[in-house]
């Protein structure tokens, strides 16, 4: 019995001695699989940063790139050609509208201002009495389209354009962000293959639209109404032109407007006292001129907003949906501040 027992000791020791020996011969061989396992992600990290773009890389192969020049017309044209001849039938030689000045305007005194109102204005461009600013033709002095003689104003430097993020004129533009502005579209890129082997690529050559004037077929403008008691009348001074340019949907239906920029009418008044209007009865020398009309107040336009019982500061179709109910709503800001200079008379 005690030999059995003793045969049974014998036999659990040596079964233990060797589940330990072998635990002992496993655990280097998880140790040299770990080994082996870094190297393949080392290199897997290696890999992954070989693929990042050496400095200088050129995705078109070295290829040439050319710029297009900009098409002819509208906001990169750079003005009129000049004629060589007397383009009249009388043979004198023109006045250059360049020697025109604009009139001052009349000093108004803030206390002597009984009644101020500000209320802005849209000038539809496709009403008949707007169309001398849709004017599509040449002159010596360049497109005669209202809104192309804008943007070359602001182009040249004549003009100081604002930021449309309020109309009051306190971000000015920078000539970076006018050209984005006017743009007409994205660059393109198109490949030019070689004649003599097609499948080869010669150069890239980058192409963008130029900006459309047709697009614009609205006007903003700012202006304030203002009684004076010392001259017992009522004056209308513009303040500033914004124009709007229309977006439309790939079905080709209108979907808004959106304002450009803000122009400061006073420091414009120069610049358009340059340019003639198209006169659709009589085109001789007598035409007024882009200043004239606006003093005279010959376009059509109607009232979106008022500071008249608007204490919110919001536009007509912000608070009328209706389009009828809201140009019924700005003739009746006109007439009551109309109404308000001929109540002050007594007859």
């Amino acid at each position: 019995m005690k030999n059995r027992i003793l045969k049974i000791s014998v036999l659990v020791v040596f079964i233990a001695g060797i589940a330990v020996e072998s635990g002992a011969q496993r655990a280097p061989r998880r140790r040299a699989a770990n080994t082996q396992a870094n190297p393949s992600r080392t290199t897997e990290t290696q890999q992954t940063n070989q693929t990042r773009q050496p400095s200088g890389y050129n995705p078109y192969g070295n290829i040439p790139i050319v710029q297009a020049p900009a098409g002819e017309g509208g906001y990169n044209d750079s003005g009129g050609k000049t004629s060589l001849r007397i383009d009249n039938a009388s043979g004198d030689i023109p006045i250059g509208g360049n020697e025109r000045t604009p009139l001052l305007y009349e000093h108004l005194r803030k206390d002597d201002a009984l009644f101020a109102e500000k209320v802005w204005r849209e000038i539809d461009l496709r009403e008949k009495m707007n169309q001398p600013f849709r004017y599509k033709t040449e002159d010596d002095n360049g497109d005669q389209r209202f809104i192309s003689m804008l943007l070359k104003a602001v182009k040249s430097g004549e003009v100081t354009a604002f930021d449309p993020i309020d109309d009051r004129f306190t971000t000015p533009l920078g000539k970076d962000q006018i050209a984005l502005l006017t743009a007409g579209g994205a660059p393109d890129t198109t490949p030019v293959y070689r004649v003599d082997d097609p499948s080869l690529i010669e150069k890239y050559v980058v192409s963008s639209t130029s900006f459309d004037p047709e697009s614009v077929i609205k006007l903003r403008i700012k202006e304030e109404v203002v009684f004076d008691r010392e001259a017992s009348r009522l004056f209308t001074r513009i303040l500033g032109i914004a124009p709007l340019k229309t977006s439309y949907n790939a079905n080709g239906t209108e979907r808004g407007q959106s304002v450009m920029f803000w122009v400061y009418y006073p420091d414009l008044r120069p610049s358009l006292a340059k340019y003639e209007v198209y006169n659709p009865k009589n085109m001789g020398n007598s035409r007024m001129t882009w200043e004239e009309l606006f003093e005279s107040r010959m376009f059509s336009s109607y009232i979106v907003k008022s500071t008249l019982d608007n204490a919110f500061n919001k536009t007509i179709r912000q608070v009328i949906k209706d389009p009828i109910l809201a140009l019924l709503e700005g003739e009746n800001i006109k007439e009551r501040i109309f109404n308000y200079e001929q109540d002050l008379w007594s007859y």
